[in-house]
């Protein structure tokens, strides 16, 4: 019932913005034109807004998980026009608020006291506001200066919906479509929902902030502010106030006389740092969450915010993957198309050779060129008929970081198109390998894993016992059930060798009864004839 509700709740808002226009631009079949023209709503509810306008407006109508998936959408502008991309920039930070007094109350009610008494001062105007939540400014009594962030009220309600229809679209996906089981959109779906629901629990969110701001501690290139764990709780999180500009405000940036090229490259850096480093990314970088700093801008730094999605990899599927990335940076498609089947992401009986001259014709036309000369489009329409073709699965387990490399590369495009992802990425991917599988690796892996050795080491001859055990007792219940599956296929036989017996002398009995003259004949039958009945029936006992 709740998912018919929030379905008519999306028919309503695609109607009320006059979303049906989007589809017209697109090269339909006349029957399905026709179809749209003649909606009837077409004759009553005029297409007033511009269309950006109604878009951004009609997401975030939709509540939360529509804004995210335009957030996505706002860094993508080699996918989009400039005048949709400009409009979805506002669902980074600029979701309408709701009420500062609603907000007051809120942190009062989770922090226990007055703000008049946790803060020197604190203002009930949002400086900024985001699907889940908005942020407010404030000054602690030592005069440090901090941003309060609470969930909206009612909001997990909402999401619930929202996760509860994609869910049912997913398994109608994956009854109807013939693709659907390979893209496995219920995992995808269940993968997703832990995520924003996570992002619900500010104490989530600031331990991935303080874990991330570890991982960073001493870095030049990217600063994550402090969190204030005394002022924290699930529906509030006070945090370091930070000042820089955001990356997406290209004009700010160049006034100061930014790097470019230094700032994109250093994101990538932080990027492949973040993933194979640490295995632990921040997975919701879109442009809303990330400044630069003020400082030094010959030498800019990052400053990275709101770290309720972060993702990380198995030992397995990081391995599985830098090896691909190192292997697509050399252009070495044979190793791409067999590291994809041993780590299972296509089934094992995948030819590769045609799996391998596949991929060679989607990647090679991208080589040796900037980010602006790169048609990510096409690419990825490349790659999806590939993925058909081999019926590849979709890994849930990446789709975070799927999502992180549109945003990344997003960013790029806007910073400076003219980089070039291969060269940057490329030199930090073979460092990594060489410190991971070279002597040092290798060292650092048995230094890692010697103590839990140790303490083990005592218990090994009772672990040697036990095993032989319990092959030894394999051995004789193998051997007992042998001899009670013989002794069953001996039963089983003597029920044949009865019942077979049993026919033939109801067959013989039958035919005497019918055909008495065969005993006469039988009388007469020379001595030859005999040895040859005799000969039957020695065989016949003998079977």
């Amino acid at each position: 019932m709740r998912r018919l509700s929030r379905l008519l709740t999306i028919s309503r808002v695609a109607i009320r913005y006059r979303l049906d226009t989007f589809f017209l631009q697109l090269p339909l079949p006349w029957y399905l034109r026709l179809f749209l023209l003649a909606l009837p709503w077409r004759f009553f509810i005029p297409a007033t807004q511009p269309r950006a306008v109604r878009l951004r407006l009609a997401l975030e109508a939709l509540g939360p998980v529509f804004i995210k998936f335009g957030q996505m959408l706002s860094t993508r502008r080699d996918l989009l026009p400039d005048d949709i991309a400009e409009e979805l920039k506002k669902l980074q930070d600029r979701v309408p608020p709701f009420e500062g007094a609603r907000a007051q109350a809120l942190i009062e009610s989770a922090l226990g006291d007055s703000v008049e008494a946790l803060f020197e001062r604190f203002d009930t105007s949002p400086i900024a506001s985001a699907s889940v939540a908005q942020v407010h400014p404030a000054v602690l009594k030592d005069g440090r200066e901090v941003v309060v962030k609470v969930t909206r009220p009612g909001i997990d309600r909402t999401i619930r919906k929202d996760v509860a229809l994609l869910y049912s679209l997913a398994q109608l996906v994956q009854t109807v479509w013939q693709d659907g089981r390979r893209l496995r959109p219920v995992e995808v779906v269940a993968e997703y929902e832990q995520t924003i629901f996570d992002e619900l629990d500010l104490r989530k969110e600031a331990a991935n902030g303080s874990q991330l701001r570890r991982n960073f501690a001493d870095s030049d290139i990217l600063y994550v502010p402090e969190i204030y764990w005394d002022y924290t709780r699930q529906n509030v999180l006070v945090m370091e106030r930070i000042r820089g500009i955001p990356v997406a405000d290209i004009e700010r940036l160049r006034e100061q006389n930014t790097d470019f090229k230094l700032l994109a490259e250093r994101g990538v850096e932080i990027f492949f740092t973040q993933v194979f480093r640490d295995s632990f990314f921040h997975a919701d970088m879109h442009p809303g969450n990330i400044f630069v700093s003020l400082d030094n801008p010959a030498d800019p730094r990052y400053i990275a915010i709101d770290f309720g999605i972060v993702g990380s990899l198995t030992a397995e599927d990081q391995s599985y993957l830098a090896r691909n990335f190192l292997a697509f940076f050399q252009r070495d498609y044979r190793q791409v198309a067999q590291l994809h089947v041993d780590s299972g992401w296509v089934p094992p009986d995948t030819n590769v050779d045609a799996f391998e001259t596949a991929i060679r014709s989607v990647c090679e036309p991208i080589f040796e060129k900037p980010l602006k000369d790169i048609s990510f489009g096409q690419v990825l329409l490349g790659l999806f008929q590939t993925a058909r073709r081999f019926n590849m699965e979709v890994q849930p387990q990446l789709v975070l970081l799927q999502k992180t490399l549109l945003n990344i590369e997003g960013l790029g495009r806007q910073l400076y198109p003219e980089l070039d992802l291969w060269q940057t990425g490329k030199p930090f991917l073979e460092n990594w390998m060489k410190e991971r599988m070279g002597p040092r690796g290798v060292y650092r892996t048995i230094k890692q894993q010697a103590p839990d050795w140790l303490d083990k080491l005592p218990h090994l001859p009772q672990l040697v016992y036990d095993a032989l055990s319990q092959v030894r007792r394999l051995d004789q219940t193998r051997a007992r059930d042998l001899q009670l599956y013989a002794e069953q296929a001996a039963r089983v036989q003597q029920r044949h060798e009865r019942r077979r017996w049993l026919g033939l002398l109801l067959i013989a009995a039958t035919l005497l009864a019918t055909q008495p003259q065969w005993l006469d004949e039988l009388s007469q039958l020379p001595v030859m004839g005999w040895l040859a009945l005799a000969a039957g029936a020695w065989l016949l006992v003998r079977r």
